[in-house]
């Protein structure tokens, strides 16, 4: 791959950042305190360290610099005397709001998107992933290049290249949008790729973990799946689809898909970005919901990824609702309000090695469920009939008598009334 046309701070060189959120009508400070933790956390794990935090109330947004002339001036000195490098913002700025910022600040201002598109980029590991990180990227840093940044590349100045009077900063936005066709074009054949290898898979029962970050999916998985899969007590630790073959019982081998952890204030492009994760949850039998219940907003947690599975089509499927980590919760009264509330729930602490095989269970229930074991019969002659019936059910037994096929499937409803269908089509 060619060389990325921005760059990222590397993680060990600590940048010392001050947080910046607004309280607007209808908004309470509270639940801006708990997003500016949330954005601290994010700055920490993008390697900044935070210094101060700063929070405004206003009656409405400045068009040109979100916050007022005051909290701007203040900022501007603020970031002299204690030496901080990035200016980091609680809301989206629009690219108008971060040139304004920065001219008068002088300094490097980022906004929630810019942060978490940082992390992103720091913490993908699969081509796919770096693709689609590096893409989000230009699409989001096109319309706010501006002067104060460091040039964006290393750019091979060549005669007929540009044009007459074209200013670098075109220059710039010309490659981007070449370099943004390149990648989408490069996503689709990725895209072909995966989808080709989902089709193999799709005989097997798969169930996606889904969940706000740093909830405990990944540690959910390794208990699961007995594996030493990446952990860190950090938002977004890990970003790439993970998929584990679980024998969950000796006829019950189940595909686990780990997918990338939601949080608030997530914006659509990045959403679409990891399509690949979340298409995996998309192609998904049953979801398995894990929720923090020891985190003292777990219920707006799971609003927010109830909101984004709802954007993505995909709030139909069989839900478990797993409430992860019981061994850090003091007042466990709730959990007899909540056994209640849902229709599938379990209690579960990773790390503690509790309510895992409650969960396989309840796993292996909802799968019982929504298949159907039937006998058919076949002419042992009609083998493309009986290969159809491989892809489309799960073969427990398969006798040959008299000339005939006596096979022991188990399907979904869909499946078996196609294969009935095929069936008595060859009948008549």
């Amino acid at each position: 791959m060619k060389d990325k046309l921005y760059t990222v701070t590397p993680p060990d060189r600590m940048e010392r950042a001050i947080l910046v959120g607004v309280v607007l009508p209808g908004m309470t400070k509270y639940r801006e305190k708990e997003s500016i933790v949330e954005l601290a956390a994010l700055a920490d794990t993008a390697g900044a360290e935070v210094v101060d935090t700063f929070i405004q109330d206003r009656k409405k947004i400045n068009t040109a610099t979100l916050i007022g002339k005051g909290l701007v001036h203040r900022l501007s000195r603020f970031v002299v005397d204690e030496n901080i490098q990035l200016v980091i913002f609680d809301v989206d700025l629009s690219p108008v709001q971060t040139r304004n910022l920065e001219n008068q600040i002088n300094r490097k201002i980022v906004d929630r998107s810019g942060i978490i598109l940082d992390i992103f980029s720091l913490r993908a590991r699969t081509h796919e992933a770096k693709v689609q990180v590096e893409l989000a990227q230009l699409e989001y840093y096109l319309p706010r290049l501006t002067r104060l940044w460091t040039h964006l590349t290393r750019q091979e100045a060549s005669i007929g290249t540009r044009g007459p009077g074209e200013t670098q900063l075109e220059v710039d936005r010309r490659l981007i949008r070449k370099r943004i066709t390149t990648l989408k074009k490069e996503l689709q054949k990725v895209e072909i790729q995966r989808n080709n290898r989902r089709k193999r898979r799709k005989k097997i029962n798969k169930v996606a973990l889904v969940g706000y970050t740093n909830v405990g999916k990944s540690s959910l998985m390794n208990v699961i799946a007995d594996e030493n899969l990446f952990v860190e007590n950090r938002l977004f630790a890990t970003l790439d689809p993970t998929i584990r073959s679980v024998q969950l019982k000796d006829d019950q081998k189940i595909l686990f898909i780990d997918t990338v952890g939601f949080i608030r204030k997530l914006p659509h492009n990045l959403v679409a970005a990891f399509r690949s994760t979340l298409q995996e949850a998309g192609e998904a039998d049953v979801l398995i919901h894990v929720v923090d219940i020891s985190h003292r907003e777990y219920d707006e947690q799971m609003a927010t990824v109830n909101q984004l599975l709802k954007d993505l089509k995909i709030i139909d499927r069989p839900t478990i609702i797993v409430f992860n980590k019981v061994d850090k919760l003091k007042d466990r009264k709730i959990l007899t309000e909540l056994k209640n509330n849902f229709k599938r729930v379990v209690f579960t602490s990773a790390v503690k090695n509790i309510g895992i095989n409650k969960l396989k269970e309840e796993i292996i229930d909802i799968f019982r469920e929504e298949q159907i074991e039937k006998e058919i019969v076949v002419e042992a002659n009609q083998t493309k009939i009986i290969s159809k019936v491989h892809d489309l059910a799960t073969v427990i037994n398969k006798d040959y008598k008299d000339g005939k096929a006596v096979i022991k499937i188990r399907a979904t409803k869909p499946e078996l009334n196609r294969i009935l269908s095929m069936l008595e089509s060859i009948d008549n």
